[in-house]
């Protein structure tokens, strides 16, 4: 029953995730993690023997030990993703911030010039 439990929420989960990239709510590249954990998650609640012959081929004496690994790990990347993308989009805002004023100059300056509309 747990097994047919994990199985539906990962699939949940993961065609939730193809819902709102389908709306445009949000982007592939954000969704693409969610994407991988979910489908990993359904192929390990399909396949549950693989957990336990991993999870001794890599040094664990307890699989339950070696999911949670793999689910801290999980999150570490996607929180590493998330930085990424946040620190890319900090740099698109600087990059907008500076080219909007230097419009604003230049429209200060047309505007200032002899003929111009002074907003009078």
């Amino acid at each position: 029953m747990p097994m047919i439990f994990a199985l539906v929420v990962s699939v949940v989960i993961f065609l939730f995730v193809v819902d709102l990239v389908r709306r445009e709510k949000l982007t592939f590249k954000y969704a693409f993690g969610w994407l991988i954990a979910s489908f990993a998650a359904v192929l390990v609640t399909m396949f549950p023997k693989t957990i336990f012959s991993v999870s001794r081929w890599v040094g664990f004496e307890i699989p339950s030990n070696f999911v949670f690994f793999c689910i801290l790990g999980v999150l570490v990347l996607l929180s590493l993703m998330m930085t990424i993308f946040l620190c890319q989009q900090n740099r698109r805002n600087e990059i907008m911030a500076q080219k909007i004023g230097i419009l604003e100059k230049m429209l200060k300056d047309l505007q200032q010039k002899p003929g111009g509309q002074d907003g009078k």
